[in-house]
């Protein structure tokens, strides 16, 4: 805090105490607004992870839940979108299987897998491209440009311990992402695992019932054969 004047003084000593005691309130002020902001982000994290919770306990539509999840991350921290990609590891190539905030112009722009920043995000930790247009591990600065995107931030998911694919978010201003976005962006890439592991149990657990019922009445019609 400065004090100016429009002529030459010498500040008296209660003038310079008072002038420090402001600072003081000024600097508590500027604390506790802080502080306040961090509460109410984290319980923002804290309402969105629990509304994706709250679906992956409800449902067993896959795409619904991850429908929901790129939706809450890209509202929750104020986005331009966000996206899920998994790796097929039989065609080798990352499939895209939700977004939102995204124009069906970029999601066709083609395929990523020479997108440097995700092979490093499958390698296991979050990477993130402050500047599109100049990073070189972004495979379409070009595209990103036009449509608006300028900062990327990609998380891996991972399940059973390997990596699966990546929860990526976009920005429209370039953005360095803290650290609490961050761990708020891989608990939701465990959410995203979490919801696959469901699924996959169920339509293991489906199967084998179907297969369990089709020899029951197999095994009826041929007792009643007798």
């Amino acid at each position: 805090m400065r004090l100016l004047t429009s002529e030459p003084r010498d500040f008296l000593m209660d003038e310079v105490d008072f002038a420090c005691a402001l600072g003081e309130f000024g600097g508590q002020a500027l604390i506790n607004a802080r502080l306040y902001e961090t509460k109410v982000k984290e319980l923002e994290f804290f309402k969105a992870l629990q509304q994706v919770s709250k679906a992956i306990n409800s449902t067993l539509e896959l795409q619904k839940v991850l429908d929901l999840l790129v939706m809450t991350a890209t509202t929750t921290l104020d986005i331009k979108a966000a996206a899920v990609r998994l790796l097929d590891e039989k065609h080798r190539k990352m499939e895209l299987v939700a977004s939102y905030g995204l124009s069906n112009a970029y999601i066709d722009k083609g395929p990523v897998e020479a997108d440097r920043s995700i092979a490093e995000a499958l390698a296991g930790t979050p990477v993130c491209i402050f500047e599109v247009c100049t990073d070189p591990r972004a495979q379409y600065p070009e595209a990103a440009v036009k449509e608006g995107i300028a900062s990327i931030l990609s998380v891996p998911i991972s399940l059973k311990g390997k990596v699966i694919g990546v929860l990526r978010f976009y920005t429209d201003t370039p953005r360095e992402f803290t650290d609490d976005e961050i761990s708020f962006a891989t608990i939701l890439a465990e959410q995203a695992a979490l919801a696959m592991e469901n699924a996959r149990m169920f339509q293991k657990l489906k199967g084998e019932y179907e297969a369990v019922t089709s020899d029951l009445f197999r095994f009826i019609g041929y007792t009643r054969s007798l």
